[in-house]
């Protein structure tokens, strides 16, 4: 988990080798494109709450891939 002023988030690192589809990046507007190394990420807690998890069923519905430098630099976009 990290935590960041926009608030705690799941961040996962993939593989380029662990990706077979074409993904769009939030922070670019540009395509991940297949087998290209990047980060999924999704919040680690309800924005009403920091202290209940996010349903895992749901979850899933606010996973976003991002290429690592998009993400990184993510605090500097708004």
């Amino acid at each position: 988990m990290e935590e960041a002023a926009d608030g705690d988030w799941v961040v996962r690192r993939v593989t380029g080798s662990a990706t077979g589809k074409t993904y769009r990046c939030p922070g670019c507007d540009q395509e991940i494109r297949p087998g290209t190394p990047h980060v999924v990420s999704w919040p680690a807690y309800a924005r009403d709450s920091d202290l209940e998890p996010w349903d895992t069923d749901s979850a899933a519905d606010w996973r976003r891939h991002w290429h690592a430098a998009c993400w990184r630099a993510r605090d500097r976009r708004r």
